[in-house]
């Protein structure tokens, strides 16, 4: 008998699954200093649980049972392979101070010794954000490839020889010194931002929510240890402003809400004013960067949404600095849109045009932006095909039912 989803056995698995994997891996792979070999072996915890949980009941201690599943088989697979492992595997007794260590308030916390383990310099920069996004946020390599716009297969091979290069150069699982630190920040902040997106963008079910929450946690993280870093702080405060609106992103029938039509009501305030603090802290801190200006433009949504008026022309203008630091496909669809909302929808079809082909026809935002801003110029026809492409990049099914629904409302000619 194997635990499912629908048996209370499989339901707690799963659970850990999302919301544990991170924080697990990440203790055992400071132990050993092999990311696979750590992958592999809570790999086969979980496999287990499956297999015993629904005959012997739920452990008391879940996270404890799959920590010591997957340590026992790390060390059998040492010792098959002949090899010895970093540091003794604890006897299950010995549990209670590994356990200490998912204390979700504790800092420094093994989930950020791995992110900068990934965002090392002898790992290749190109792939630090995609292995960080691995290893502490549980995505599989078709899901972060998803999110880099990249192939499937080439991102797990590139993340594959990533994880054997920091066995090979024996990279230590340990915060670098103030010095290394800011030389790898950058590769971690993008790492908990691609979190913060991978948990708007949808992927799976369950997961969204599950990703929000651990870009949150790791966000605050890296504000309590860079407290005047300004970046950092105004990362933790775009985390903050998009968790504050979670519970509003869907409707009870699990339908996808945008911004303008989500029940105000169902808002974090505490969350909100949290992330209103952290933007002043972060002003106050530094010079303006990135992550500054994405929580600005959230703050600016949420003020004219609360006011009952959107000011889209300083939005545009906060998006076009955007722009003018990060000029990735994502900021010019969101600069697009704004300009469309402020000066009309040829504007910003004109705006959009600016993305290369080849991005253009097969990066669901744009296209679904496309659609919107082509149904706002009255161009029913084109609009219709726009819906149609973005329904064929769109993966999530409340996303999707979104856009049926606004290819149902266009008019034929």
């Amino acid at each position: 008998m194997t635990g499912t989803q629908e048996d209370p056995s499989g339901r707690t698995a799963a659970a850990m699954a999302r919301d544990s994997y991170g924080r697990l891996l990440a203790i055992l792979a400071a132990r050993t200093g092999d990311i696979a070999r750590a992958e592999e072996a809570l790999a086969e915890a979980f496999a287990r649980a499956l297999e015993t949980w629904p005959l012997r009941g739920v452990p008391d201690r879940p996270e404890a049972w799959l920590l010591t599943v997957a340590r026992n088989t790390a060390a059998n697979a040492a010792a098959r392979a002949g090899q010895r492992l970093a540091a003794p595997v604890e006897a299950a007794d010995d549990l209670e101070a590994a356990m200490d260590r998912l204390d979700p308030d504790a800092i420094p916390d093994d989930r950020l010794r791995l992110l900068f383990v990934c965002a090392h310099p002898a790992i290749d920069e190109a792939v630090r954000t995609p292995l960080m996004l691995q290893t502490v946020l549980g995505l599989d390599a078709a899901e972060v490839a998803r999110l880099f716009l990249v192939p499937p297969d080439g991102m797990a091979q590139r993340l594959v020889r990533a994880k054997r290069k920091i066995r090979e150069a024996r990279v230590p699982f340990a915060l670098p010194g103030r010095g290394e630190m800011a030389a790898r920040k950058e590769a971690v902040f993008e790492a908990v931002y691609g979190a913060v997106a991978a948990g708007l963008d949808g992927l799976g079910a369950g997961l969204p929510e599950a990703i929000g929450d651990e870009a949150l946690f790791l966000a605050r993280l890296l504000a309590a240890l860079l407290p005047h870093d300004a970046e950092a702080l105004g990362l933790a405060a775009l985390a903050a402003h998009l968790a504050a609106r979670s519970a509003a992103r869907r409707d009870p029938a699990g339908a996808y809400v945008p911004l303008d039509a989500q029940d105000r009501r169902l808002w974090n305030t505490v969350l909100q004013d949290e992330a209103e603090t952290l933007l002043h802290r972060a002003r106050a801190s530094g010079p303006v960067g990135r992550f500054q200006i994405e929580a600005a433009i959230q703050s600016a949504h949420v003020a004219g949404l609360k006011a009952g008026r959107v000011d889209w022309p300083a939005i545009a203008l906060l998006h076009e600095g955007l722009l003018r630091i990060a000029p990735t496909a994502g900021a010019v669809v969101a600069h697009s849109y704004a300009i469309g909302m402020w000066q009309g929808a040829d504007a910003g079809l004109a705006a959009l045009a600016r993305l290369p082909p080849e991005i253009a026809a097969r990066f669901q935002p744009a296209l679904a932006v496309r659609a919107n801003l082509l149904e706002a110029a009255g161009r029913r026809a084109e609009a219709t095909t726009a819906y149609t492409d973005a329904l064929r990049e769109s993966s999530d099914p409340a996303v999707r039912a979104l856009l049926l629904q606004r290819r149902s409302w266009l008019p034929s000619e």
